[in-house]
């Protein structure tokens, strides 16, 4: 591929980076189970772990797929004043149903992920709250139409374990925002409440979740379960990515004809500095998010790697000068904010 990011020993060693594989396959994971297929005891994996999040370097969260569920996906892209484009991106981190809230480097425009659970907060979000936060100027909506899947979950560490190991570790256990059942899925006051626990902490033990919800342990995993294989849950990790050797993010804004959509999308999902690839409607009909090691890595993954495929008219390329948000987790001073 293009370019690795920086090896820094003094953040992520070849264990923390083999174990952060571990949690992208199976984020509940048992650490005593992913000891014995990298080589050492539990006791390790968990002092890993625990200095990995206390360090604010990653955070394992439970998403909810809003496929499943009957609702949609809308990216933002929101134009205002220099002068109140960091509040703006303040205050929109601070909205439970937005994510990855990014100031772009034109230092006036601000995007952002939104996942309304409700056609009522759909409206309030796109027709009110947002419209009217701060001064915007301006404001595109992009409705994703389809997620690539990937083979691998960046960052993609699956390269430093051996194939016996990789064979242990089995496939990923819960993809990226899998298409779901065609009829929604309804859910209870108790599956709320264990959402939002799992939101917190992906790795909330199973006699927390009972805590929260009322169930027992034993019901609490089944339902999970049932939950995971609907579509409706799924987990994920959120980076510090700076501090992964990682100094450009840069998100593309893609015209595609029609006719080459999937097969660019498929594409492009196989590329190591992507970290997100969907089609959407709007300007642009696919946004890529990648991760580069410094702004001419960015250069040769544009020319090197998207440069070749058929059916791609414009690329537009921005970079994010400051990310405030991930998924579940708010960033300050590069690190996630740990207990977020």
């Amino acid at each position: 591929m293009v370019g690795e990011a920086v090896e820094n020993s003094a953040i992520m060693d070849l264990l923390d980076k083999q174990i952060v594989h571990g949690l992208v396959t199976d984020a509940r994971i048992s650490f005593a189970r992913l000891g014995s297929i990298l080589g050492v005891s539990e006791q390790t994996v968990a002092r890993r772990y625990r200095s990995l999040r206390q360090r604010g370097i990653i955070h394992v969260s439970g998403q909810v797929n809003m496929t499943p569920l009957g609702h949609a996906r809308w990216l933002l892209r929101i134009r205002t004043t220099p002068s109140r484009a960091v509040a703006l991106a303040e205050s929109l981190a601070r909205v439970p149903d937005l994510s990855w809230v990014s100031l772009l480097s034109t230092g006036f425009e601000v995007t952002c992920v939104g996942r309304p659970r409700s056609i009522e907060r759909r409206d309030e979000l796109l027709l009110r709250l947002v419209p009217n936060a701060g001064q915007v100027q301006s404001m595109n909506i992009y409705e994703v139409m389809r997620a690539f899947p990937f083979a691998e979950e960046w960052p993609r560490y699956g390269r430093l374990l051996s194939a016996e190991q990789l064979r242990e570790l089995g496939p990923r256990r819960s993809a990226r925002e899998p298409g779901g059942p065609d009829a929604p899925v309804a859910l209870s006051r108790e599956d709320e409440a264990m959402l939002a626990l799992l939101a917190r902490d992906g790795r909330a033990p199973y006699a927390q979740i009972a805590d929260v919800t009322g169930w027992s342990a034993n019901r609490a995993a089944r339902r999970m379960n049932e939950l995971t294989e609907a579509g409706v849950l799924y987990f994920d990790l959120d980076f510090a990515l700076e501090r992964m050797g990682f100094q450009t993010r840069g998100m593309l804004w893609l015209r595609v004809r029609p006719a080459h959509l999937e097969a660019v999308g498929l594409a492009v999902s196989r590329h190591q500095e992507v970290a997100f690839v969907a089609a959407t409607t709007g300007i642009a009909n696919m946004i890529v998010s990648v991760e580069c090691v410094d702004i001419a890595h960015l250069y040769r993954y544009v020319t090197d790697a998207l440069g070749p495929l058929e059916g791609i008219e414009d690329i537009e390329v921005s970079l994010a000068l400051r990310m405030f948000k991930q998924q579940q987790t708010l960033l300050t001073s590069k690190r996630i904010a740990v207990g977020r």
